[in-house]
């Protein structure tokens, strides 16, 4: 199987380098440019399933999409919740006073919302039990950093802070090929 797996687009600028985790925030102008790209140079590929976040920015994402007809909106695509801490940057929570920073471990677990390891399992049940089971080839889906990070640290066996620490940009994709355990090399158009 196939999995190419999207980040959404850009957000609005007020959002960025915040735990944004499950606001629901649209697309910045450049956001929607970029969607536009995408959908153009992924509309000629024949997905057999599409999957994408039910957050709106996935979604406005994958509007352009000659796909978007045949996809699947989910819940469990979506990033990890960050609890009250959602829509804050890392100065803004720290000035808070109630959590100080130690080592990338404790500052995830320290922040409010979903548990780090449910998070984690929702993850590797979405990508390595539910997708396998349908038997397809080619599979698109639209979801957030956070959750291709997840999903590329678990295969590739990286400890936390490695994961997080994988650049990944708004509106760009990697492959995974669950044959060989491999991703390509990510990609931004």
């Amino acid at each position: 199987m196939k999995i190419t797996l999207i980040r959404h687009a850009e957000v609005e600028e007020a959002y960025h380098k915040k735990y944004n985790g499950h606001l629901d925030i649209g697309l910045s102008k450049k956001g929607y440019e970029s969607a536009k790209k995408l959908a153009k140079h992924f509309n000629n590929i024949n997905f057999e399933s599409v999957f994408c976040s039910d957050l709106i920015r996935a979604k406005e994402t994958i509007k352009y999409f000659g796909h978007t007809k045949d996809a699947i909106y989910t819940q469990r695509l979506r990033e990890k919740s960050w609890g009250r801490h959602e829509g804050l940057s890392f100065d803004e929570i720290t000035a808070q006073g109630e959590i100080e920073y130690k080592d990338f471990s404790q500052w995830i677990n320290a922040l409010d919302g979903e548990d780090y390891k449910s998070y984690t399992k929702r993850v590797e049940e979405f990508f390595l039990e539910f997708l396998p089971s349908l038997k397809q080839k080619n599979v698109l889906v639209v979801t957030h950093a956070g959750v291709i990070r997840v999903f590329i640290g678990i295969v590739l066996n990286l400890s936390l802070e490695e994961a997080f620490s994988i650049s990944f940009p708004y509106a760009a994709y990697v492959i995974y090929d669950s044959q060989n355990k491999s991703f390509s090399e990510t990609k931004n158009l």
